[in-house]
């Protein structure tokens, strides 16, 4: 299957407000029901069992309304795990919902922070919104201001996740989250490109990308 680039409704400035709140509320149930958050931990947890910390600084990336890092945060507080979690995103009403304090607008490949900055730096569905040498500068970019390790969690693109996205029609609420959920499929990568991309522009020490439930993939570059 070929990707195919095309941008997505939820990335226009034109996208009316209500939409782009009832998109992202879609986007959350996604993340919850079928991969995102546990995606997200599993690679924290990965990240601590190599370094032996229990507590990290992360930067979110194109969180909108964070609600990923802070369900992983949630979750792996139980185990004795604790996040010191910043979200960023493109568009200051995406962060609008309770993040309060601890979000800043910013563009992701021009982070506005120091080197080594944050221990971790993570994303939950963006990398796919990234031609390859973008996504190459944002690794690199990630990579600078994180002390340890950039952690992407994405699509993979495959014809049989078209066809989840065709069912999960009525699951979605918003005539948005279905148009671009398979824009998103279309234009993800398969482990195999990101692999490429990342150890050859982003400067990285080691790439390792695993997958996980309904064709997520789970990527630790490791500074």
């Amino acid at each position: 299957m070929q990707r195919i680039n095309s941008q997505e409704i939820l990335d226009s400035e034109a996208c009316p407000p209500a939409e782009v709140e009832t998109s992202l509320q879609d986007l959350c149930r996604i993340n919850r029901w079928f991969g995102g958050v546990a995606t997200t931990r599993k690679l924290i947890e990965r990240v601590a069992t190599v370094t032996g910390q229990k507590h990290f600084s992360v930067l979110e990336v194109a969180a909108g309304h964070g609600e990923v890092p802070r369900l992983v945060g949630q979750q792996l507080s139980r185990k004795g795990i604790t996040l010191d979690i910043l979200c960023l995103d493109r568009v200051h009403s995406h962060l609008r919902n309770g993040n309060g304090r601890c979000a800043v607008v910013a563009d992701a490949l021009a982070l506005p922070f120091q080197d080594a900055s944050f221990d971790l730096v993570s994303c939950s569905l963006f990398a796919h919104h990234l031609e390859p040498e973008q996504l190459a500068r944002f690794a690199a970019e990630a990579l600078r201001v994180s002390r340890c390790a950039v952690l992407i969690n994405d699509l993979i693109r495959h014809p049989l996740h078209v066809a989840l996205v065709y069912a999960g029609f009525l699951l979605m609420r918003s005539y948005v989250s279905r148009v671009d959920g398979l824009a998103s499929v279309k234009r993800a990568y398969i482990p195999a490109e990101i692999r490429n991309i990342l150890s050859n522009g982003s400067q990285a020490r080691r790439v390792e990308i695993s997958r996980h439930y309904l064709f997520r993939m789970g990527i630790i570059v490791w500074k």
